[in-house]
């Protein structure tokens, strides 16, 4: 079972190499996780049985599997960030959370506020996604942003795309939040997507996330890029007739809603 459906991870249209690379990455850490609670459950029954020795052994092997899980689910966060959040792809102003786990999320807002404040920048848009992929559709990340921001002393309102939160940086109140950004390339201003890389791409506002291993990352950017180039009019079409009925009824008093 994987962790997470690719195509609820990637904001865009991925090439299959980058869908495999994460799916791969994502279900290593799995793996290792599953052979992580092995370890420590056969480490408790044998201490039970007084085999201190043996014990010790398992957990430490435990804990090498742990060691593996997490870097493995490092190297999927990093990867899906930078799909997300590579220049030109999305605004400057917002950074897509999408494909992360609720952990990974917290650490990548808190260095990205920090971050924003220390340059000045007077707010972030966040997506946050809608939980439509996670269990009972119930939001996971968005709780955990909004409890970091009123950590921070940072307020914050949901947007018109229920999906997405607007945090004001500079200390002041958010009575209404402004309108959805317009995204490079006139794209949709994300989080109407289900879920939540190659090279070394700039992200966007400048904050790169600790970098990792990624040995694959450089052929799967090469062949995401050649799907995207044959794909980009269609996907723009295909967006243009399933978001124009929302954006009239937007005009007309409605929100949008992911």
């Amino acid at each position: 079972m994987r962790i997470l459906t690719t195509h609820a991870a990637f904001n865009h249209s991925a090439g299959n190499d980058a869908e495999a690379e994460y799916d791969r990455l994502r279900d290593l850490a799995r793996k290792e996780g599953d052979k992580m609670k092995q370890c420590f459950d056969r480490a408790h029954e044998t201490y039970e049985r007084g085999d201190r020795a043996e014990a010790k052994e398992l957990s430490e092997e435990g804990k090498r599997h742990q060691q593996k899980k997490n870097a493995y689910n490092k190297q999927a966060s990093e990867f899906i960030f930078r799909e997300n959040n590579a220049q030109g792809r999305i605004a400057d102003d917002t950074i897509d959370l999408h494909g992360q786990f609720v952990e990974e999320a917290e650490d990548i807002v808190e260095a990205r506020i920090r971050d924003a404040q220390a340059r000045g920048q007077t707010h972030l848009h966040i997506i946050v996604g809608k939980g439509n992929h996670s269990t009972g559709r119930v939001q996971k990340i968005k709780p955990r942003v909004e409890q970091i921001c009123q950590e921070m002393g940072l307020d914050y309102a949901t947007e018109e795309n229920e999906g997405r939160l607007y945090v004001d940086l500079s200390g002041g109140r958010v009575n209404v939040p402004p309108p959805l950004p317009a995204q490079p390339g006139g794209g949709y201003p994300g989080g109407g997507y289900s879920g939540g890389g190659g090279g070394q791409q700039q992200h966007s506002g400048g904050y790169r996330p600790p970098q990792g291993h990624h040995q694959q990352q450089g052929q799967g950017q090469h062949h995401q890029q050649q799907g995207q180039q044959g794909q980009q009019e269609d996907e723009l079409e295909k967006l243009a007739k399933k978001f124009l009925p929302k954006i009239l009824r937007k005009l007309e008093g409605c929100c949008i809603v992911m």
